[in-house]
């Protein structure tokens, strides 16, 4: 069968899907003909507002200035709603498999829109799907036929085998594991989830199908041909703000375990085959928690990866950090590591949040980190369910006492099937129905003591709290107010931090 992957994606979002080179290489090794439509590579896109997401953080100072020449090599300028529409009709697949996320699926239903009633079948895939099956068909407008929920390296190809046998689907689909849709009943038809599936036993990621200005990603200031390399799936801390908790919980519910990691013995073989295939010169170990290696399991990957020493970066969490793994770190060649921080106020981010960290065991962490010369960024989240504008303070005096190289701040977005989402739906905060938006965009929260604008405001100005001195801070204030005269005042101070605070 011939079989359009969909992935739905806002330019400047440059790091290459995992999940899509994967698919890519079962579906191959099934013996289907495989075509991509990767919305990445389109600078606009009707109906949107398009924002270069790298360029955003490099203009707000979170990241260091790049040029993206080699980026936008393969740049789409064209109509993207009909470009994909004419790739349908030149290639004419029999299934669309879409991968999406929550914030990227009003994009991909767009897309899938530009077909009209005449299309192929089409099955979406992915954590939003997963999480909310419902409304994954209910807000598709008629674009989206089945739902496909978990992990789908096993299913989706039992999919398709039904697919291609026709007959009657409502019928021979009621038994593929993962698979959801409604019947003409109108009643939601929810398959049992598929068994977790063993991650070193999996194919070898197919990435060819991308343009090759998709293999280079922005970082400190560099332009590298990076690749992801997955290390862990799934992770075993139940942060609030994060899926992995209601995962754990939905698969734990039917005895199986969410969280795996790979052998270092595949994660080399993944290893080899980007730098033969790809000419990777550099990677990034795909996991929300890379330090969750057992003594042993980390030494052996040290051990391993010497002979390698490509610069590579990951993300990882404070309390994992020990003198020790930071010295062979540097030893085999480390970039860069993210540590999420997310709040500064202790018990808001253990009550809120489920992080249970002292400020002074962060700070005498992340310094193990500066004394090796480690450069490393710090997240941030700002406009949580109950937060104010005097909380966000906690977490910048929090930031102004490390050595970040890089102070992300993010809006947070209560995505479906987090535990966060639950509470600002229980605080009426947010209805049921109502999709995050992209990090990059304004609060959907709709809170009288912390407003949009307001939340806004303090994101866009917080590496000027964090950087310039408290004497500026009147100055920073006025610069939060999304006016003409704020927006000057913000560009102003931006230049002044940049030239006089920062390296």
């Amino acid at each position: 069968m011939k079989i359009l992957i969909l992935y739905p994606n806002f330019y400047g979002m440059n790091m290459l899907p995992p999940a899509v080179g994967l698919f890519t290489a079962i579906l191959k090794k099934e013996g289907h003909e495989v075509a991509l439509f990767d919305s990445t590579i389109y600078e606009h896109v009707e109906g949107f507002n398009n924002i270069d997401f790298d360029k955003k953080k490099a203009k707000e100072l979170n990241a260091r200035a790049y040029d993206d020449t080699i980026i936008r090599e393969h740049i789409k300028n064209s109509n993207c709603l009909l470009d994909f529409k004419a790739k349908v009709e030149s290639f004419q697949p029999g299934l669309i498999a879409m991968s999406c996320t929550e914030d990227m699926y009003p994009l991909g239903v767009t897309i899938l829109k530009s077909l009209g009633k005449e299309r192929p079948t089409v099955v979406a895939g992915g954590i939003f799907p997963t999480s909310s099956p419902d409304l994954t068909i209910d807000f598709s407008e008629e674009t989206v036929d089945y739902v496909l929920t978990g992990e789908g390296e096993n299913s989706l190809p039992e999919f398709i085998r039904r697919l291609e046998k026709g007959g009657d689907l409502k019928i021979s689909m009621k038994t593929v594991e993962g698979i959801c849709y409604y019947t003409d009943k109108n009643k939601l038809h929810k398959n049992p989830l598929p068994a977790t599936v063993d991650v070193n036993r999996l194919e070898l990621p197919d990435y060819f199908l991308f343009e090759e200005s998709r293999y280079y990603r922005p970082m400190q200031g560099k332009v590298w041909r990076m690749f992801p390399i997955e290390t862990h799936r799934g992770c075993p801390y139940t942060c609030a703000y994060c899926n992995s908790p209601t995962t754990m919980d939905i698969y734990k519910a039917e005895n199986q375990k969410f969280f795996r990691k790979k052998t270092i013995k595949n994660v080399e073989a993944e290893i080899i085959h980007c730098i033969k295939n790809y000419k990777a010169d550099s990677f990034y170990f795909w996991a929300d928690t890379f330090l969750a290696w057992t003594g042993e399991e980390f030494n052996e990957f040290c051990d391993m990866y010497k002979s390698y020493k490509l610069p590579f970066w990951i993300q990882t969490r404070p309390e994992t950090i020990t003198e020790d793994r930071v010295k062979r770190l540097k030893e085999v060649g480390i970039l860069r590591i993210a540590f999420g921080l997310e709040h500064g106020n202790e018990k808001f981010r253990e009550t809120m949040l489920s992080r249970k960290i002292k400020n002074r065991q962060i700070i005498e962490k992340l310094e193990i980190v500066s004394k090796y010369e480690i450069p490393y960024s710090v997240n941030n989240i700002m406009g949580f369910p109950g937060e104010t504008r005097e909380l966000v303070f906690d977490t910048i005096e929090l930031n102004r006492q490390i050595k970040a190289d890089g102070h992300n701040a993010y809006t947070f977005t209560p995505f479906h099937g987090t535990p966060l989402r639950e509470v600002a739906e229980n605080m009426g905060l947010i209805t049921k129905e109502e999709l995050s938006r992209c990090i990059g965009e304004p609060s959907v929260l709709n809170m009288a003591q912390f407003t949009p604008d307001q939340i806004e405001g303090i994101r866009r100005c917080f590496v000027l709290y964090v950087k310039m001195p408290k004497s500026r801070w009147p100055d920073i204030e006025k610069a939060e107010k999304l006016t003409s005269e704020g927006d000057r005042i913000y560009q102003q101070l931006l230049t002044e931090c940049s030239t006089s605070y920062m390296d």
